[in-house]
């Protein structure tokens, strides 16, 4: 039975071919995709169930311990209940609410280093048992015991760096409860299409909520959504322009220089 060689045993060209034709296959995808849409513009996808989405996974989080609650006898309130009259806002799978995405995020860094040093270490033996007169016999006028060894060194290093970064993003998009955890949080899912001429962008939004962070006008704000995944983008001819090309992007991961 044949071994199969390990990647690393490859040749150099080989392994950047197989990473090549790798790169190529996954992104062929993508290129049938987009030869599909020419003419037309990016297609919004049919609206389907998000627990039935290829990328959808089952949050398993820790969880405290469950008490059970029991009914108190010729009384109006029912125990766990958080209103006495009905809640109008989402709380079983299937519900949907609305998610209020406002993220700001500015930060500014700058920094610099600077280091020196020197040394020197010089060695004089005027009297060395005699041995001194040797040194200007073994090496004729230029065996100087005044300057029998010297040794000197210098380092100087510098840095500077600095980083900007400024991000704002406000919008709106409803949600689905899709999953109800043994104490009473809630997993959200929601997604965004929107085209405009040709361009289509994307919003999606996921996380774990408290019911009790969701607003009287069922509304939740981002920052109080745990493990939250937001991802905003697009895809179309605008975004199709501002990317580099399949063949650079694999040049610039390939390339060691």
């Amino acid at each position: 039975m044949r071994r199969e060689e390990p990647m690393s045993s490859l040749p150099l060209v080989t392994r950047a071919a197989i990473l090549a034709a790798a790169a190529l296959s996954l992104s062929a995808c993508n290129t049938v995709t987009r030869l599909s849409e020419v003419g037309s513009g990016p297609k919004i996808s049919q609206i389907e169930n998000p627990v039935e989405h290829p990328s959808y996974r089952q949050v398993s989080m820790p969880m405290p311990q469950i008490h059970s609650s029991q009914p108190n006898a010729n009384s109006l309130w029912r125990p766990g209940s958080r209103a006495f009259f009905k809640d109008q806002r989402a709380a079983q799978v299937g519900d949907i609410l609305t998610v209020a995405v406002n993220i700001r995020d500015e930060a500014s860094m700058n920094n610099s280093t600077t280091r020196s040093r020197s040394g020197s270490e010089a060695v004089n033996p005027l009297v060395l048992m005699g041995l001194e007169n040797r040194i200007a016999t073994a090496f004729s006028s230029d065996g100087d015991p005044n300057n029998l060894a010297s040794l000197g060194s210098t380092s100087a290093a510098g840095g500077n760096g600095q980083m900007a970064r400024e991000e704002n993003i406000r919008v709106n998009l409803a949600a689905v409860i899709t999953q109800i955890l043994p104490n009473g949080n809630l997993v959200i899912a929601g997604r965004q299409e929107v085209r405009v001429n040709q361009e289509l962008r994307e919003l999606t939004v996921t996380g774990v909520i408290r019911p009790e962070d969701i607003s009287s006008s069922n509304v939740i704000s981002s920052e109080k959504i745990a493990e939250a995944r937001i991802s905003y983008g697009g895809r179309g001819t605008i975004s199709d322009v501002q990317q580099p090309r399949y063949g650079q992007q694999i040049f610039d991961i390939l390339f060691p220089f």
